[in-house]
């Protein structure tokens, strides 16, 4: 039995199946990444966008938020098959919880377009969905917590509105985690719980060095779970994984979806 094979069967027979997900699953949609060759950090200045400079200069934040959101999804993307796979297993109950380190709202649509298709008469049970570093495509308003589409809002800050404000008088934030801002607590709680209690923990797409993030397929491997790992390049990781694959996602999750569902 292979290491695709035997975690397959792992799959199948586990009561809980969590997946991380990093930059690595979105970057065949064309998203693209913040480091790295070509990196979005090679044309914009990190420190253009710490929580600091939003509460300092709202205005100049968001003049340069909306030249870096048209920046990185101006063209529009779509769920590529490693996106839509994890929604599949989801659907089949295979898999419960996707915590990811994405802003770009990939899974989220991944999930609607498989859970409104006819096709293999989908369950309607679906993963958790944790966003960890929060939705590029929302805004929330950090007087009264409002959350929103971002769309309306950037055309507000296009027509020189700056910074853009709610019906409350409280300004506009974009609903992700700002240099210098901490992750949401509840959803980090809710993503080591989820790593500690799982069989399987599958990490995919991600360098796994940034924190707290990268902390998770360890919490999982000292508590029992197997811990695999789908990525193109070696990760701090490896040496706790049960099973390494170095392959493209787009390939390796839909070969591990047949395999888990062959024998069902």
């Amino acid at each position: 039995m292979d290491d695709l094979e035997r975690l397959a069967e792992e799959i199948r027979e586990a009561d809980t199946v969590v997946a991380l997900t990093g930059a690595g699953i979105s970057a065949p949609s064309g998203v693209p990444t913040f480091r790295g060759d070509d990196g979005v950090w090679d044309r914009f200045e990190e420190g253009q966008f710490t929580y600091g400079r939003f509460q300092r200069d709202p205005a100049g934040f968001w003049t340069d938020r909306l030249e870096l959101y048209e920046t990185m999804f101006g063209d529009g993307y779509e769920p590529n098959a490693a996106h839509e796979t994890l929604a599949e297993l989801a659907c089949d109950g295979h898999l419960d919880a996707i915590a990811t380190q994405n802003t770009d709202g990939l899974h989220a649509q991944a999930f609607e377009t498989v859970t409104d298709s006819d096709v293999d008469d989908k369950d309607d049970s679906s993963a958790d969905l944790l966003e960890l570093h929060g939705n590029a495509h929302r805004v929330r308003c950090v007087d009264c917590g409002r959350r929103q589409s971002n769309e309306p809002i950037l055309e507000r800050v296009r027509e020189g509105e700056l910074p853009p404000r709610c019906a409350c008088g409280g300004v506009y934030k974009p609903d992700v985690v700002l240099f210098g801002e901490r992750l949401s607590a509840a959803t980090l709680q809710r993503s080591r719980q989820l790593a500690r209690e799982s069989d399987v923990f599958l990490a995919i797409g991600s360098s796994l060095v940034v924190e707290p993030a990268a902390s998770l397929p360890r919490q999982a491997a000292r508590t029992g779970g197997s811990l695999a790992i789908v990525n193109l390049e070696a990760t701090p990781c490896d040496g706790d994984a049960t099973a390494v694959f170095r392959d493209d996602v787009t390939e390796a999750l839909p070969r591990l979806r047949d395999a888990v569902t062959a024998r069902e």
